[in-house]
């Protein structure tokens, strides 16, 4: 694609057509960020190559078009010398690519972040018994006024207890039971209704094909209402909040390597703010939050019970809109 010096299109190959899914007639002489409702390269980033006569390349640029579908790119830019004063712009479609890299870089991640939580865990648990069997026994022997002291040493120790506890996570294998999928993410909106009644507004377009099949719903219900309730949160200072509970069905997918039949997708798409790019590459590790006083907790658990049905949950997230997808597999894996 070429663009002149105001960013309007000036030229531009089928390929191009293609990797944005437009006709030649939307390209033809369109200034170019008005292709996009967002693009995380500013027209300032262009200007800036055209008056310092020096191009650059981004990689996983996330782009959605006017007509709101997102895509992945790698773009790289150079100044053109005939005809001067003109940028071309080699766009690359890399959504598939990343994603499978990004799904099997998450799952090690995720499993290696487990293992050592897990460990940490366990050698804070083992002395904090000890604390707090000690100061139970040493509060027998003090007066009265001296007992608010051993007492605070038991309150934290619990409060460490439980906060290790939260970190080692599910404490039982998935049990998995014939279930309706829908079912389980109607409990999850009335549940989400009841904490906050009235405030956020709530759709649902669900896929009715979705057959029944095997899952664990109390696993699955608190992974789905862990991200509910981010998204909740996330909304508070949005003037007309809104989430959208989806879902569909995959023919034919990957995950973690395996190829499914049939997988389902569960979407909780809200039009907050959209998640700090300093946090999205570890938005799943335990401990990292972006809201004030969070315990990061809530991501980690969540990946934790998905990971445990085979499948995992991404997230694409720009100012004014938030999805994160769940995917589970339905049938078995191909022979």
């Amino acid at each position: 694609m070429l663009l002149d010096a105001d960013l309007n299109i000036r030229y531009f190959n089928t390929a191009c057509c293609a990797v944005l899914g437009l006709g030649e007639k939307r390209l033809s002489a369109q200034y170019f960020p008005e292709l996009f409702q967002h693009i995380d390269i500013s027209s300032q980033h262009f200007c800036g190559a055209l008056s310092s006569k020096q191009g650059f390349g981004v990689s996983d640029v996330q782009a959605v078009l006017a007509d709101g579908r997102h895509l992945l790119l790698d773009i790289s830019v150079t100044v053109s010398e005939s005809p001067p004063d003109h940028l071309l712009l080699e766009i690359r479609h890399v959504d598939q690519q990343r994603k499978i890299s990004l799904e099997s870089l998450q799952q090690h991640q995720h499993l290696a972040a487990r293992e050592l939580i897990r460990g940490l865990a366990h050698e804070i648990k083992n002395p904090l018994g000890g604390l707090r069997g000690a100061a139970q026994l040493l509060e027998e022997t003090l007066s009265d006024e001296l007992k608010e002291y051993t007492q605070l040493i038991i309150a934290q120790a619990d409060r460490l207890r439980n906060l290790v506890d939260r970190l080692l996570g599910p404490y039982r294998p998935a049990q998995r039971v014939q279930s309706n999928l829908h079912q389980m993410i109607e409990q999850v909106r009335q549940l989400a209704l009841m904490d906050n009644p009235g405030q956020v507004k709530f759709s649902r377009d669900y896929d009715p094909s979705i057959p029944d099949f095997a899952f664990d719903p109390e696993l699955l219900e608190q992974a789905l209402l862990n991200i509910v309730r981010n998204a909740q949160q996330a909304l508070e200072h949005t003037a007309q909040p809104a989430i959208c509970l989806q879902s569909r069905v995959l023919h034919q997918h990957t995950l973690h390597g395996k190829r499914y039949k049939l997988v389902a997708l569960i979407r909780v798409i809200d039009n907050g703010p959209g998640i700090p790019n300093d946090i999205k590459d570890t938005l799943f590790y335990p401990m990292v939050s972006g809201k004030a006083g969070g315990t990061g907790l809530g991501l980690s658990i969540g990946q934790t019970l998905i990971h445990q049905h085979g499948g995992w949950i991404d997230c694409d997230s720009w100012p004014g809109h938030t999805e994160f997808t769940l995917y589970l597999p339905i049938a078995d894996t191909e022979d």
